[in-house]
């Protein structure tokens, strides 16, 4: 068996992330996908692409995104053979996640409509044309997929990804005290265990 596993950073990251998973799936080819998309319509040709090029020849493929990463992954590989997927703290409900920064910078959809972009104090650019793009294309997600989720996650709240992991199938994974990023020693461990334990 030859085996596969393309790990997708999230924003801000790189695929140079993808070497901490080598030593967990000893027996797999470990790949980082350096993507330059930053919108799923561009993301979804991108990833596709990239999937295409890399996993001819394998058995089996798998799939470990983190945040934006995999929502990207989802929007563009439903329909991919891979094996089984791992996602880190995963954007699964962009337009909630939209609609919540507009709430947080005081922008009606009506002002965004108008304006088509709105730059906000905390470092995100709101986008008309990517609301409307996430409203209208809805995922759709049938991979098996495990998910490990921060009870500290400042993007996503915990009844969001169980509504997710329910609709998907995908078994859920809650780190108590962990955050959006898994970056500090205790959480890359427990990161790890997960990994080891269910793989």
């Amino acid at each position: 068996m030859k085996n596969l596993v393309i790990y997708i950073h999230g924003k801000g990251g790189n695929a140079d992330e993808a070497l901490h998973y080598k030593s967990l799936f000893p027996d797999c080819d470990v790949i980082g996908f350096d993507y330059k998309s930053n919108t799923p319509w561009d993301a979804k040709k991108e990833f596709s692409d990239y999937f295409d090029s890399v996993a001819n020849g394998y058995d089996e493929v798998y799939l470990i995104a983190n945040s934006i990463g995999a929502f990207f992954s989802m929007n563009a590989l439903a329909e991919k053979p891979i094996k089984k997927a791992f996602f880190i703290s995963p954007m699964v409900n962009l337009e909630k996640l939209i609609c919540d920064m507009m709430m947080w910078a005081g922008i009606s959809e009506k002002t965004l409509r108008e304006k088509k972009e709105i730059a906000t104090d905390f470092g995100e650019n709101l986008s008309w044309e990517y609301l409307c793009y996430v409203r209208e294309n809805p995922i759709e997600w049938r991979i098996p997929t495990q998910i490990l989720y921060g009870s500290k996650d400042n993007l996503t709240t915990l009844e969001t990804m169980q509504e997710f992991a329910n609709k998907a199938g995908a078994t859920l994974t809650v780190m108590e005290g962990g955050e959006h990023w898994f970056h500090t020693e205790e959480q890359m461990e427990f990161l790890d265990r997960w990994i080891t334990g269910i793989k």
